[in-house]
């Protein structure tokens, strides 16, 4: 048996309903309860769900219809829950002890006023009203965030037209996470300030990328939403365009990183290009599309979450590493090995940022030689006939970084230490000693910056960190993996030159915000000290378009 009423005039978020449905369906003598605005939408769900009564015909988007299911025909059932309804309303209504007052305006005029810096709206309020709030929004000059989900795709290409013609972003519909200029929008995390910008059309995936960021010890600038449409056909990446763009031009963003659900193809690579016209290093995840290649040009390509996140890690350490390194733009990379596979690998993925393939005849050792880079194998035979290997004798070596004084064209020096039994007493030592020797003699003609892994143990007779402060003492960069020492290596040669942004948009410096929905939401920023004030919207004239439209003439 369904007994059901209606709470005139009070409008509630569907969330806050949701809740409070759940909490009164564990009352005694009731199978199950249902509280929802009286909006078309919900009207039809609860019609559906076989929570109907008569009564809520007369119901308006403005009044709470009360269901509730019992095998019990006892009236005083429905007159239980309501009072039961009423001390829940009137906890959310109280904020349920927040300990500060949220700045509260009725009207949307009156929250302008109350906050006439805001410069975005965050709305989640039922789908079917959320375009109209979000085009007043946007007709103000706000940036809009939409958590509201059941917006039709037409409002939502709508919006995001609009938003672009005036230079604005819309985020969402059904954007569930965003965090810019530090304000936790909708569902955040807590996650340290940092380098990396993210864009997104995937919520979750924001949120399980950025916090494998922070958990790799790196941490984020922007993270922006865009909502699970804005990469379909339909709509045509409008807003990652936009969010691409003013990461561009952000200069706390040194290092991108994009992820979404699987794209439109036309759309993926629109929004490729737009990533290779870019002068800083992007990591892209399109979540179920193949990945044939690691990289193309600055653009790094991720299969899954967990990679996408080391990449930008591993690029965002680069990036703050050269940032203290001399200018060496334009010159070229010396690899000088002393072991092979070593040698190999990092030809392999230098060839990759060149767009190149490595050499495949290896002609005395040669791994890789273009337009000026070399790397090479000094444990080949051609540098070992009647030698011992350069592991045992450095001497080789010593002579080809000594060599480079007379090449102002090389601007970085990549090297391996291998250390353990049968190596050499100190490799490192023989290292520092040349490099220290080619710095000298550089820094008349052009300074050199010298890049170095070390292979081995701390148990090692050599013990790896008494190797490393030994390198580091000599003016050496020591990274931890080879790969890492060659996208190092690139970037100086090739990236190490920062020009200013044109323009930064002033949304990524400080967020004000109009909340429209959930009380949550507002209470979430202010205790992140974000500027807001929070507009509990409800539907104008009852829901009554044709009304509303009048209403709105009139004022």
């Amino acid at each position: 048996m369904i007994h059901a009423c209606i709470r005139k005039g009070s409008f509630q978020d569907s969330v806050s309903l949701m809740i409070i449905s759940r909490e009164l369906s564990q009352s005694p003598d009731v199978d199950d309860v249902s509280v929802m605005m009286g909006t078309p939408a919900n009207k039809s769900l609860l019609e559906a769900t076989g929570f109907w009564h008569a009564c809520f015909e007369q119901a308006t988007p403005n009044d709470i219809c009360v269901a509730v299911r019992s095998q019990s025909c006892d009236a005083s059932i429905i007159a239980a829950i309501t009072a039961q309804l009423d001390e829940a309303l009137k906890a959310v209504s109280a904020g349920q002890g927040s300990g500060r007052s949220l700045p509260v305006a009725r009207r949307f005029a009156s929250a302008e006023q109350r906050l006439p810096e805001a410069n975005l709206m965050l709305i989640s309020i039922a789908g079917e009203y959320a375009a109209g709030l979000a085009h007043q929004a946007l007709d103000s000059g706000r940036n809009v965030m939409i958590f509201s989900d059941n917006v039709t795709l037409e409002d939502e290409i709508a919006l995001k037209q609009k938003a672009r013609d005036k230079g604005l972003l819309v985020m969402g519909p059904d954007c569930g996470t965003a965090i810019i200029a530090g304000a936790p929008l909708a569902f955040a995390n807590v996650l340290p300030r940092g380098v990396v910008g993210v864009v997104g059309a995937s919520g979750t995936g924001i949120q399980e990328l950025t916090s494998q960021i922070a958990l790799n010890g790196q941490g984020i600038s922007q993270a922006i939403g865009l909502g699970g449409r804005d990469l379909s056909a339909q709509v045509g990446g409008i807003s990652a365009l936009t969010s691409l763009q003013m990461l561009a031009d952000d200069p706390q963003s040194q290092v991108l990183a994009f992820v979404s659900k699987p794209p439109a193809e036309a759309v993926r690579l629109k929004v490729m290009s737009a990533m290779k016209a870019m002068s800083k290093p992007v990591v892209a995840l399109f979540l179920g599309v193949p990945v044939s290649q690691a990289c193309e040009g600055n653009v790094w390509l991720a299969s899954t979450l967990d990679e996408a996140a080391r990449i930008a890690c591993l690029l965002a350490r680069v990036v703050q590493i050269a940032e203290s390194q001399p200018a060496v733009a334009g010159k070229k990379i010396a690899g000088l090995f002393t072991g092979g596979t070593l040698a190999a690998e990092a030809a392999m993925v230098l060839a990759g940022l060149l767009g190149i393939h490595p050499d495949h005849g290896h002609l005395h050792g040669t791994m890789l030689a273009h337009d000026g880079h070399r790397i090479i194998d000094l444990g080949d035979d051609f540098y070992t006939v009647g030698k011992p290997h350069p592991m045992i004798d450095p001497t080789s070596r010593e002579q080809l970084i000594l060599g480079l004084a007379g090449k102002p064209e090389t601007g970085v020096l990549l090297l391996d230490v291998v250390i353990g039994y049968g190596a050499q007493r100190d490799p490192a030592g023989s290292v520092a000693s040349a490099v220290r020797q080619l710095m000298a003699q550089r820094i008349r003609h052009a300074p050199v910056v010298v890049v170095a892994v070390v292979t081995g143990s701390e148990q090692d007779p050599q013990c790896r960190s008494q190797q490393i402060a030994t390198l580091r003492e000599a003016g050496i960069l020591v990274v931890q993996t080879l790969p890492e020492a060659t996208v190092l290596a690139h970037h100086l040669c090739t990236c190490n030159v920062v020009t200013s942004p044109a323009s930064t948009s002033p949304l990524l410096s400080q967020v004000s915000v109009i909340n429209a929905g959930l009380r949550n939401f507002a209470q979430d920023l202010q205790s992140a000290s974000v500027p807001v004030v929070h507009y509990p919207w409800s539907p104008v004239a009852g829901g009554n378009r044709r009304l509303a439209s009048l209403v709105e003439q009139l004022g």
